[in-house]
């Protein structure tokens, strides 16, 4: 592990999660900070099973975000679409019409808990039992109607997984995502060192073991034990991607909201299979997790490259997601993370070479340059738009103009004319009359 830099920022890190362990009577807390891909710190507070990086912890719903990526996998490879129903691969069941995508985005407006005894606590049911025992009744809101939490949905994401791979969800797990990243300490069951869930009597004081139980089909919701160092690689790789599970490209897809609670006043949405939360550089990415006995989470800030996840053995006490926001929080005001070196572009391509410099829009000036290897839109020193290049077409990467084309219009002598981008029509002097309206 690559410490940061001072003793200074390392006390005040470790201060967060003590403070995070003797306010919320925990018998004890595990955190870790990755910056660039690698865990740069570490601490922990109270009894720690053994050493605080290799210490097992129950994780929870951060046991969802394996569901969705090992889901995104086989739409990735063609095997089922996002608008495909979950029937069409798990036959007549409850809620076999919600979609794919619904499913990992909370919005199916099924109930959030299979019926019987809670889950979390209880030996768990097959999948054809937990099938049975969920008809379809359950249903609390129409379709698509709006966010709504779902353990149950994701034990339907598990099997349908289960079943297009042609084995059992966990053995899809770790051949197709623990693996490749070399998550050696992430496991169905616990593994020693791994500490006990505990829950702490509210005015006694006294630990009460909680149970560790097995939850069958609802596996796929919450069932996988990890730790700090396994968490932080993890981080790694939903910060950067990886060729043998998903691409940078395609986290980001499941990283854009589809769903989310308009009584939070935005400050939550949720992707396909991740929680969206404010934080760090704007938005953070991830997921929290709770069992009996355990809380954690795992955030990621894209912008800045940096991460934090944390672990703790007791049932309430804890807002993993406050304490991850602030670990990242910390380090960025502590030691802030160094923009990109500046490096020489890449050889402008033909489509754009006479595309460079101030366009107007109305009479609004724009400052078109070639960064790197994008086409980026500049206007009052802010950036407003981003471009790429694909066989000689100009497509939006962000902004207002995110996947329209930019069309370069040319007189008859080839000189350019106009751009035209959706109808917004830039030219190279104020409201050039020469030049569809706005101009003309």
């Amino acid at each position: 592990m690559s410490p940061v830099a001072t003793t200074t920022t390392a006390h005040r890190l470790l201060r967060h999660v003590a403070l995070a362990q003797s306010a919320g009577r925990l018998p004890s807390v595990v955190a870790g900070v990755v910056r660039d891909s690698t865990l740069v710190w570490s601490g922990g507070y109270g009894e720690v099973p053994g050493p605080v990086v290799d210490a097992q912890y129950r994780i929870g719903s951060i046991t969802k975000t394996l569901t969705a990526v090992l889901v995104l996998q086989l739409v990735r490879d063609g095997r089922i679409a996002l608008d495909d129903s979950c029937g069409d691969v798990l036959g007549d069941v409850g809620y076999a019409d919600r979609t794919v995508r619904s499913l990992l985005a909370h919005s199916t407006g099924m109930q959030s808990e299979p019926t019987g005894s809670w889950w979390e606590r209880s030996a768990g049911l097959s999948f054809d039992e937990l099938a049975t025992s969920n008809p379809g009744a359950g249903s609390v809101f129409d379709d698509r109607q709006q966010f709504h939490y779902s353990n149950l949905g994701y034990a339907l994401l598990g099997e349908l997984a289960a079943r297009l791979v042609g084995s059992s969800w966990w053995d899809a797990v770790q051949a197709r995502i623990l693996q490749p990243l070399a998550l050696t300490r992430t496991t169905y069951l616990p593994l020693a060192p791994a500490a006990t869930g505990f829950s702490v009597h509210p005015y006694a004081g006294a630990l009460l073991a909680e149970p560790s139980t097995d939850t069958g089909a609802m596996a796929p919701a919450g069932q996988l034990w990890s730790t700090v160092t396994d968490l932080a690689a993890y981080a790694g790789f939903l910060l950067n991607g990886h060729d043998d599970v998903l691409s940078a490209a395609e986290l980001r897809l499941a990283f854009t909201p589809a769903s989310g609670e308009p009584d939070t006043g935005l400050g939550y949405a949720h992707g396909l299979g991740f929680q969206l939360l404010p934080g760090g550089s704007g938005t953070l990415v991830g997921h929290t997790g709770s069992m009996p006995g355990f809380l954690a989470a795992c955030l990621v800030d894209p912008r800045r490259g940096s991460a934090a996840v944390c672990l703790a053995n007791g049932t309430s006490g804890l807002a993993p997601s406050e304490l991850a926001t602030t670990l990242i929080e910390e380090l960025e005001r502590s030691e802030p993370a160094l923009p990109a070196p500046w490096v020489p572009s890449s050889p402008v391509p033909r489509a754009v070479a006479d595309v460079l410099g101030v366009w107007h829009w109305g009479n609004t000036p724009l400052v078109f340059s070639w960064e790197g290897s994008e086409l980026v839109v500049r206007g009052a020193d802010r950036e407003k738009h981003r471009f790429t290049v694909t066989a000689d077409r100009i497509v939006g990467l962000s902004g207002y103009h995110a996947g329209e084309e930019l069309k370069v219009v040319r007189n008859a002598d080839g000189s350019v004319n106009h751009l035209d981008i959706a109808t917004f029509i830039h030219t190279r002097t104020p409201y050039d009359p020469a030049a569809p309206i706005p101009g003309g």
